[in-house]
């Protein structure tokens, strides 16, 4: 497994396509907040990948304003997973 981190041994062309990719970070957050009213938990990981040789274009998204994001399934309709917004992004 550790070839999938290595720029130069990883191979997923078999899932993407493309040649020339490996995992650059695995990102993991997960939240519970147990209090009287109840439980409320979530989690979430992110794969980034990136090419070996190629810059990829990329858009720069400054959250410094309130937004909605969401995470939705492509492979079912669009269905949406996860929804969740951002109302003062200067709070923590």
């Amino acid at each position: 497994m550790s070839d999938a981190f290595d720029r130069l041994a990883a191979n997923f062309s078999g899932i993407t396509g493309e040649v020339g990719l490996y995992i650059s970070a695995v990102i993991h957050k997960a939240f519970i907040k147990v209090n009287e009213e109840g439980t409320e938990a979530a989690a979430a990981t992110a794969v980034v990948m990136a090419p070996t040789g190629v810059l990829m274009n990329f858009s720069i998204f400054s959250a410094d304003h309130p937004f909605l994001y969401l995470i939705k399934d492509n492979r079912a309709n669009g269905l949406i997973l996860f929804l969740g917004a951002i109302v003062d992004p200067t709070s923590q």
